[in-house]
């Protein structure tokens, strides 16, 4: 069947252009299908930051990610001037680095002023490792080990501590190193910072698995305690609080549940005065939605920015509280709709009157979302862009599960084995969650920015498979 508008017109890749350059007109990434710099450039194909799609192939082979770096650093300043424009305090945009953490994506975040948010060990080491300040890292996560809350102690960054083990676990550890500080470390020792994570019981419509808001949630501490949590942290002089940080869950495109949160923390904020916490920061979380289909509406950054500023500001005034230093750690809406991934079509195969499936070079092992979450995406085929969209074809990775299917009913051009075939919006969890399934190597990952394209990823080798394995010599021949 031939894919047409309404008004009858017959629709190619090129539908899913950004409709302007950002130099020209404040697009807000997050409302796209494809990063700003997409084009057509005279042979047809698909061009990012200024690069051919089917050249990078070539070069760097695939699957392949391919990440716009003028996407992701329009992002990064919107999210920070918005910021700037509508609050009156002071402000921190973080990088919620779980989206997709690598050095390369780390350091572009930092050079554009934000901090990064990290969940783990791992992620706290890219950090540091790609320059980023320790006073701009903040570590979240529900169970961190005591190998990790010492690691971030002795980093300097802040800690989000989430629940009663992981606070008896720190005040400990803090304890032993004032000990050290007083003896042969003396006066070396400063209270670690902390903020300290709530469960907000706010509901908003997303996948169950993305749900963090709400009470029956396994993240931060129930609103509940608070009377006993504030009295028990304001007696521990090892540990300085500094604000309290609260999280509704991710890919939303409602505003309310956002702006019903600022509310709450700044109530929260007045509960904790009383006690004798001076919060001076408030983290809101993140969870701005992108577009990853047509029908997808989320609110633009400003938009979402704007209401949560002016809540805050709101009710500090009626509360007479001095404004926090806000933060937010948005992590899909910065990075996803930067980057796209470009498979090679293999197989196909036609079952009568069902469906037809074409298979590529990757799948659930460098995008498990689908089969994960019920995640849908966008494609086309990159070196033909203005051909007519005349077959519904189901796209189908290649490993050994009968569930791994990237795109079901996309509508392609007729296609060939060699196509290349991109996938957009595919820069959050896309690599952060891939894996070695039936062996394969991981993708490499490519940035690119006027023409040029420079490896951030390398390509996993059949050697790097095997790197970590152990044969005993019993079995060896």
């Amino acid at each position: 069947m031939v894919s047409t508008h309404p008004g009858g017109v017959q629709l190619s890749a090129q539908q899913y252009l950004p409709q302007a350059s950002s130099k020209n007109i404040n697009i807000s990434p997050n409302q796209e299908l494809l990063p700003l710099s997409a084009k057509v450039n005279s042979h047809d194909h698909l061009e990012i930051g200024g690069c051919d799609v089917i050249t990078l192939v070539r070069q760097f082979g695939s699957p392949l990610y391919i990440l716009d770096e003028e996407t992701l650093r329009t992002t990064c300043r919107q999210y920070r001037e918005s910021f700037q424009h509508y609050y009156k305090g002071q402000s921190q945009v973080l990088y919620a680095s779980k989206a997709w953490s690598c050095l390369a994506v780390c350091a572009i975040a930092a050079s554009e002023g934000l901090g990064i948010d990290v969940v783990s060990g791992g992620e706290l080491y890219t950090a540091l490792n790609a320059g980023v300040s320790p006073e701009k890292i903040y570590f979240h996560g529900n169970n961190k080990s005591r190998e990790e809350l010492v690691f971030a102690t002795e980093s300097g960054c802040t800690i989000v501590v989430d629940n009663w083990y992981e606070l008896h676990t720190l005040v400990e550890i803090a304890e032993n190193l004032e000990r050290l500080g007083d003896g042969e470390m003396k006066g070396s020792f400063h209270p670690i910072r902390i903020m300290l994570r709530l469960t907000p019981g706010i509901e908003c419509h997303t996948h169950e698995y993305i749900r963090t808001g709400h009470l029956d949630s396994k993240f931060g501490f129930d609103p509940n305690d608070l009377d006993e949590l504030f009295s028990f942290v304001s007696k521990q002089s090892v540990l300085n609080c500094v604000g309290l940080h609260a999280h509704i869950g991710s890919q939303v495109f409602e505003r309310q549940p956002h702006q019903d949160l600022a509310a709450v923390m700044v109530q929260w904020m007045g509960k904790a005065a009383d006690y004798g916490l001076t919060v001076t920061e408030l983290n809101v979380g993140g969870g701005l939605g992108i577009k990853y289909i047509e029908s997808d509406d989320p609110p633009s950054i400003e938009e979402w920015v704007k209401p949560i500023c002016e809540v805050i500001q709101t009710a500090c005034a009626a509360e007479n509280l001095p404004l926090p230093k806000l933060l937010c750690e948005p992590g899909r809406s910065l990075i996803a709709t930067a980057c796209v991934t470009a498979y090679t079509v293999g197989s196909s195969k036609v079952v009568p009157d069902i469906r037809t499936y074409l298979a590529v070079d990757g799948g659930m092992s460098d995008n498990p979302r689908p089969i994960t979450y019920q995640s849908v995406y966008r494609t086309i085929v990159a070196n033909r862009m203005s051909a007519p969209l005349t077959e519904t074809v189901t796209i189908a990775g290649k490993h050994c599960e009968s569930g791994d299917i990237l795109i079901e009913n996309a509508q392609l051009p007729k296609t060939q084995p060699g196509d290349v075939l991109v996938v957009m919006a595919t820069g959050a969890y896309n690599y952060s969650m891939a894996s070695n399934y039936n062996r394969l190597p991981r993708p490499a990952a490519v940035v690119v920015a006027n023409g040029e394209a420079n490896l951030i990823l390398q390509r996993e080798t059949y050697q790097d498979l095997i790197r970590q394995d152990c044969l005993p010599e019993r079995l060896k021949n």
